[in-house]
């Protein structure tokens, strides 16, 4: 039996990581030949091109595309068992890299990320900001947090609680066009819908005797922030759905009304998404820890 060439994967790992060999020699500390022959090397034993090479750019091949999770997967928890070798009682140091939903990682895990930063001054923290449906192997991220209804994946996701969620409209669009007293009521008002939600005209209620209903909406505007709906909501143009954190000050100040209150939104999970491996390093454990135990608000 041939061990695998755990070197050359691993490098394989750091060259789409950095996107460069020249790059991704310098992150190793080793010289520009060593990575390419490594990776040579790796594409003569899985007989295939991992990589398509001109001068100017550098491209996975589909090969390498389906093989850099492995990679990744294969340098992540190389690192990560080294680390846990070391003595548990050294301090904490070194990158982690995490994401998070843009409005809600503003509001709430910026400020985590200050105290856990003040906390732990040797730990380098890089968050990634977006409300893009995101791949965190292919990203290189430690974690991300998510807010969804997590679909069967790989991946490994920890829910810490719920997210209540709100069907709003301003005093002047009720008074102008009515207010609706049924999900189905829908059908006759102009809405604001969030992209990233699939679909996002498809809204799901919950209602009285543990009904569940679903009904499609009319979208007059789709936008892939949450946030960025409050202008055109507190204008008039519409209703939207949207999460406790991003309508609770409008709701309390009287600038938007809560519709619908016997047929509440399904409330989404707020998750901490890890890649598949269990192994860590113990700063990126010390991070998701400390946002495990404020739940992120």
């Amino acid at each position: 039996m041939r061990l695998p060439d755990f070197e050359a994967w691993a490098m394989f790992a750091a060259v789409v990581d950095h996107r460069s060999f020249t790059d991704a020699a310098k992150a190793l500390s080793v010289s520009k030949a060593t990575v390419s022959k490594a990776v040579t090397r790796l594409e003569q034993h899985l007989d295939t091109s991992l990589f398509t090479r001109t001068s100017r750019r550098l491209a996975l091949t589909e090969s390498g595309r389906r093989l850099a999770e492995h990679a990744a997967r294969i340098l992540a928890e190389g690192a990560a068992a080294e680390e846990a070798a070391r003595d548990e009682t050294a301090e904490l140091a070194g990158p982690v890299r995490i994401g998070a939903p843009m409005t809600f990682g503003l509001l709430r895990i910026a400020p985590l990320i200050a105290q856990f930063a003040k906390e732990y001054p040797l730990v380098d923290v890089d968050l990634h900001l977006s409300d893009e449906r995101i791949d965190i192997v292919e990203m290189g991220l430690d974690a991300t947090i998510r807010i969804a209804d997590m679909p069967d994946s790989s991946l490994r996701a920890r829910r810490l609680a719920d997210v209540n969620m709100h069907v709003v409209a301003s005093p002047a669009y009720l008074a102008t066009r009515g207010r609706p007293v049924h999900p189905a009521d829908l059908g006759d008002h102009d809405c604001l819908c969030y992209a990233n939600a699939v679909p996002p005209d498809v809204w799901r209620f919950g209602g009285p005797g543990q009904q569940s209903l679903t009904v499609q909406v009319r979208s007059r505007i789709t936008v892939n922030s949450g946030e960025a709906m409050l202008p055109a909501l507190r204008l008039g143009v519409g209703i939207a759905r949207l999460p406790d954190f991003i309508v609770a000050d409008a709701m309390a100040s009287g600038e938007l009304e809560e519709i619908l209150i016997d047929w509440r939104p399904q409330p989404l999970g707020l998750h901490l998404v890890t890649p598949p491996s269990r192994l860590r390093p113990a700063r990126v454990g010390a991070l998701l820890d400390f946002l495990a135990r404020h739940h992120g608000c």
